[in-house]
């Protein structure tokens, strides 16, 4: 079951709180950070090896912005799903913990 247009359950509670991704969703973020995590490994490779540094920092560049992808993703999944169902059940301090979680990924 395809969980990614529904509320997910477990995300209102603080003590127990956990994500409920779909199958589809989860496999594609553990890609992803699979792919990020090859290319540090690279990155580690160009400094031994003395690279040039400004190809070590094109790569550099190219693993933020990797990551910048699967926060993006991540965020939008919260969004659509634990933060849409603690506002429907009246937690507004949900919002609170959102902006702060945003401004943290703005940095």
């Amino acid at each position: 079951m395809d969980t990614d247009s529904t509320i997910h359950e477990g995300c209102a509670d603080s003590s127990t709180r956990k994500s409920h991704h779909s199958e589809k969703t989860k496999n594609s973020l553990i890609s992803r950070l699979n792919r990020i995590e090859g290319q540090i490994r690279g990155v580690k490779g160009l400094i031994e090896k003395d690279t040039y540094c400004d190809d070590v920092l094109n790569q550099i560049s190219s693993i933020q912005s990797a990551l910048n992808g699967v926060g993006k993703l991540l965020l939008e999944h919260h969004m659509k799903s634990c933060v849409v169902e603690r506002i429907h059940e009246g937690d507004e301090e949900v919002i609170a913990e959102f902006l702060k979680t945003v401004n943290k990924l703005m940095k």
